[in-house]
């Protein structure tokens, strides 16, 4: 996830805050859209993976020398973060169509649905979703990272 969340067209195209906020809103984003995806193909999603995802997030609020306390702390109001991503995003295959509050909330440089940035986001998660769509759950996580926009 993170790979895919160090896209440059999301910080040279969209001018997206390169801060460790907005990668991991990029990597909850691109993570909402696998375990949607999951979800549609009625397959469970490693309970591993998923754990595998936020102890990286925590480990690096740790190197970036936050305490337990503050760790605790970021790392429940991520995981709102994450929930508010996964519920709110509304993916469908046949009808994509992006959920612009979510978008506008924790993407403050887009600010506007007729915005170029805004369109950007839109179409790269709308392909972002065929494009996992299309590979088997086995091997999505690994397979997503060949993703291109």
């Amino acid at each position: 996830m993170l790979n895919l969340s160090r896209n440059l067209d999301f910080y040279k195209k969209i001018k997206l805050k390169d801060t460790f906020e907005t990668r991991v809103y990029l990597m909850f984003v691109h993570f909402a859209v696998i375990l949607i995806i999951f979800r549609k193909k009625k397959v469970n999603f490693p309970q591993i993976d998923y754990d595998s995802l936020f102890y990286c997030i925590e480990n690096n609020l740790r190197e970036l020398g936050i305490g337990d306390v503050g760790v605790n702390k970021r790392m429940k109001d991520l995981n709102k973060v994450f929930y508010d991503i996964l519920l709110k995003i509304n993916l469908d295959r046949e009808n994509f169509k992006l959920n612009k509050d979510l978008i506008f909330k924790y993407f403050q440089s887009i600010d506007k649905i007729n915005d170029d940035k805004y369109q950007f986001l839109h179409d790269y998660i709308n392909k972002f979703y065929h494009f996992c769509f299309d590979i088997s759950p086995e091997n999505m996580i690994k397979d997503a990272l060949n993703f291109k926009s």
